[in-house]
């Protein structure tokens, strides 16, 4: 968002997202007839924390610890000539992604060019079983037919507004909101 003001709406707080991750993962389990095979992939930033989350209610529920990888596809964007001062992680991936069943996490759905950009990128390290897609948030406003296979909330928004997740591992707290721009006097 532009540097102009905005009002903030919160819309989850801390028990309605761990309500939706416990959801998530026992959907994940649901699907996949288990855990076994599984690789959890969190996209950065905020998509790490909640892969890491997922694991862990995972390994809760099914006993089975589930390896998770950390991803940053912004090389793979192609919008990557429109962005300046993008800063790079580091791709991190415990197990060979061959032949596994991956869960690709990440905070928020936009227009799926990300996620674009991390198939491609989780491709050039091998050829999974399957690729699935969990996020907190779907916003809607696709520009790529992209769908998640597991979502926390939709939430229907307007392109001006902004969707603002933030969790306790990055930002000291949980919650997401919606900051609408506020127009700026002439």
């Amino acid at each position: 968002m532009s540097r102009q003001a905005a009002d903030e709406k919160i819309i989850l707080g801390p028990d309605d997202i761990r309500r939706a991750l416990v959801r998530i993962a026992h959907e994940i389990i649901e699907r996949n007839r288990g855990a076994e095979g599984l690789l959890l992939i969190g996209m950065r930033s905020r998509g790490v924390p909640l892969a890491r989350r997922l694991a862990a209610y995972i390994q809760q529920f099914e006993g089975v610890e589930v390896p998770v990888g950390q991803l940053d596809p912004t090389l793979y964007r192609d919008d990557l000539n429109l962005r300046k001062g993008l800063g790079l992680t580091a791709t991190y991936l415990p197990v060979d992604v061959t032949g596994r069943r991956i869960v690709l996490v990440d905070d928020v759905l936009y227009t799926g060019r990300t996620v674009r950009a991390a198939l491609d990128a989780i491709m050039d390290y091998g050829r999974p079983a399957v690729i699935q897609l969990a996020v907190l948030i779907d916003r809607g406003h696709r520009e790529l037919p992209i769908r998640a296979d597991y979502v926390g909330k939709n939430v229907p928004t307007a392109r001006s507004e902004e969707v603002q997740v933030r969790l306790v591992e990055i930002d000291g707290r949980d919650e997401v909101a919606i900051l609408h721009p506020v127009p700026q006097p002439a």
